[in-house]
């Protein structure tokens, strides 16, 4: 009898829950997302440049971003803007882009280097588990 009251309570609880703004919104949030992932993926499938943007994509996540800075001119005192990227400074923003546009393309090309032997190890795996 105890249990039964206790399960009840326990179902009651959950539906209060689920059917609560907070939780309707969370569970809209999700699904929009799954269904983005989804749509992204379809397009993916079409796209035969999809693997690049993905390569770059995760470049970019490892590189961080330029940014901006303003400090005191050495020779003037005058605050003067420079740019910022990973800790080197440089006089315009588009020196600095262009560094990490570099430092961009090297990680996607080391990633291709590497693929082969990637895939070679892969195949060695499946291979020796059959």
């Amino acid at each position: 009898m105890t249990s039964d009251l206790v399960t009840v309570t326990l179902v009651i609880l959950a539906a209060i829950l689920l059917t609560s703004p907070w939780s309707l919104r969370q569970l809209r949030r999700f699904d929009q997302g799954n269904r983005e992932r989804i749509e992204a993926e379809t397009r993916d499938r079409r796209d035969t440049n999809a693997h690049f943007r993905h390569t770059l994509e995760l470049a970019e996540e490892q590189v961080e971003d330029v940014s901006s800075i303003t400090i005191s001119d050495p020779r003037t005192g005058n605050p003067v803007k420079r740019w910022l990227f990973e800790g080197e400074q440089f006089m315009n923003e588009d020196d600095a882009r262009a560094v990490r546009a570099e430092k961009l393309r090297a990680i996607a090309i080391g990633y291709y280097r590497e693929l082969p032997a990637a895939l070679a190890a892969r195949e060695d795996d499946k291979l020796r588990s059959n």
